[in-house]
């Protein structure tokens, strides 16, 4: 534990990821209740152990729906109504295919097409039945898995954000490896970095100052291999099957739940730059930071955070709207 302009640290590993929790007072015991939360959430929503609700759900696939607690059934509806959005690069029912190409563990390869065609035909997200008086959850089609991967921090750093402000916090930050939700602000607000895609170490592109907000950013560099050449990165299209391929290397998205970060990362990989900053003139309460390929960063608007450019190979563009 540090200290730092009355700002206290405290740190764990979950979720395969280190979790960093940062509050204005010196309270271990409050530290301590945040990480068992943490990990009572990750017990309830990760596939990447058994048990869990959502391994019961996919054990379960073409057989007979699973009753799960209340959170869980919530989660898995907001991914539906996400993963049904047209054209969405969202898919709660992706896991098929998240489990065969293993980008990011032992094992990762590309999937032969035919392959791919027969594991996409289990992706369907309407076929994710939801019985709402039940609480219960039915994958109509033996194979199918759900995999909460894309959305659980979010969810879990809100939780842990009305957590604090239960507890009587006034100003808090965890950052849940990608995701960071904030509470309050200290003098200045908080600033989180922006990670320069594929740099070694900690390189930055940029630094951004919110307050009361969630920033999540999703980069084509956080998993990815190599094959004859080409590569490989975790985020997929449920679409073709294949990962994402445009002019993007990192989405950040700037919200007020994690959550929504969670989901608008996804979905505005899909869309691209062009499309994606059109689409969120509907939405005001969310903003994107772009990173591309050609080294550009491009603002989707500025309203709730502050935005200072750190590397100058690259080039800052505002399209505030």
């Amino acid at each position: 534990m540090s200290s730092d302009h009355r700002i206290y640290s405290y740190s764990a590993v979950l979720m395969g990821s280190p979790i960093l929790l940062k509050l204005y007072s010196h309270n271990e015991a409050l530290a301590a209740q945040v990480f068992r939360l943490i990990k009572q959430y990750e017990d309830l929503l990760t596939v990447n152990r058994t048990p869990s609700q959502v391994m019961e759900i996919n054990h379960a696939a073409g057989r007979h729906p699973v009753t799960v607690s209340r959170p869980v059934f919530e989660l898995i509806r907001c991914a539906k109504a996400a993963s049904l959005v047209p054209g969405s690069a969202f898919n709660l029912a992706i896991g098929p295919l998240v489990k065969r190409w293993k980008i990011g563990f032992k094992g990762d390869s590309v999937p032969p097409a035919q392959e791919l065609a027969a594991l996409l035909a289990l992706t369907s997200p309407a076929e994710v039945c939801l019985d709402e008086e039940a609480g219960s959850v039915f994958l109509t089609r033996p194979g199918m898995e759900i995999d909460l991967g894309a959305i659980a921090k979010g969810y879990i750093a809100d939780r842990v954000r009305d957590y604090l402000r239960k507890a009587g916090e006034t100003a808090g930050l965890i950052n849940l490896g990608g995701n960071v939700q904030t509470l309050g602000s200290p003098e200045g607000g908080w600033t989180v970095g922006l990670k320069k895609p594929f740099s070694e170490g900690q390189a930055l592109v940029g630094a951004l100052v919110v307050s009361d907000k969630s920033v999540v950013t999703s980069g084509t560099y956080e998993r990815y291999f190599e094959r004859d050449g080409k590569c490989y990165h975790h985020i997929l299209d449920p679409r073709t099957g294949y990962p994402l391929d445009n002019e993007l290397d990192s989405v950040t998205v700037i919200s007020t739940d994690s959550l929504d970060g969670d989901i608008w990362t996804t979905l505005l990989y899909g869309m691209g730059v062009a499309k994606g900053c059109a689409a969120l003139r509907a939405r005001p309460d969310i903003e994107a930071i772009f990173v591309t390929r050609s080294q550009e960063v491009i603002l989707s608007s500025a309203r709730h955070f502050r935005f200072t450019l750190l590397d100058n190979t690259f080039r800052l563009t505002d399209n505030t709207v």
